[in-house]
């Protein structure tokens, strides 16, 4: 599967509260379904349904729905660069529109000074899924996709076609359950091949480091 992002700038930041008790959240729609996007690519809405769905019920509800500032090159949320938690996303027609507050953490105060002063910022979703390309040259989700943000903060360029497009060609992700992680794929077959063999734990540093290089 392949990582597949989507940038939205039509967000809005809003406080709500006062002293110690302000809030800051950015709202808007962060996903939608049943339309070509400007990066060629289609949602089926029923498997956008299914997927925010499960994301609902195992994130947002549990507290565990987060997202980066900046755009991260892999699925996996990364803790130390977390600036925001989402905390509903509702579906209105083909359009699923989120809502979600910015935290108190190193990367969230930079958020909200940004916002402070001014500075336009948008969303990005992220997830992992397989493509296949149509007779009218777009691109359709696989039913396989599956969210691992619904939002980052990213910057808002000038002209929407300066959004990058967000796949990484020729890089497949797997998931491995057992340790609730994405792993390169490449690098996982070699592991795999290697494990019962005595080259193992003589090539398992360089494994490594191939594994970062590839990031």
């Amino acid at each position: 599967m392949k990582l597949i992002t989507e940038q939205v700038s039509k967000v809005k930041f809003i406080t709500e509260g006062k002293g110690a008790s302000k809030k800051m959240y950015i709202e808007g729609i962060f996903l939608q379904g049943d339309i070509c996007n400007r990066n060629g690519r289609m949602y089926p809405m029923q498997t956008l349904s299914r997927e925010v769905k499960r994301y609902t019920e195992n994130f947002i509800k549990k507290g565990r729905a987060l997202g980066e500032l900046g755009h991260p090159d892999g699925p996996t949320v990364n803790l130390d660069r977390v600036s925001h938690k989402i905390v509903s996303l509702n579906c209105e027609g083909s359009n699923f529109v989120g809502k979600a507050q910015l935290l108190d953490t190193p990367m969230g105060k930079i958020a909200k000074s940004l916002i402070g002063e001014g500075v336009c910022l948008g969303v990005s979703s992220r997830g992992v899924g397989s493509l296949k390309m149509t007779n009218e040259g777009h691109k359709i989700v696989g039913e396989d996709f599956m969210l691992a943000t619904a939002a980052d903060i990213v910057a808002d360029p000038s002209a929407p076609d300066a959004f990058v497009q967000g796949i990484m060609e020729g890089v497949e992700w797997i998931y491995d359950a057992s340790r609730n992680h994405w792993l390169i794929e490449k690098t996982q077959k070699k592991v795999n091949r290697l494990v019962e063999t005595k080259e193992y734990q003589e090539r398992k540093l360089e494994l490594f480091n191939e594994f970062i290089n590839s990031l």
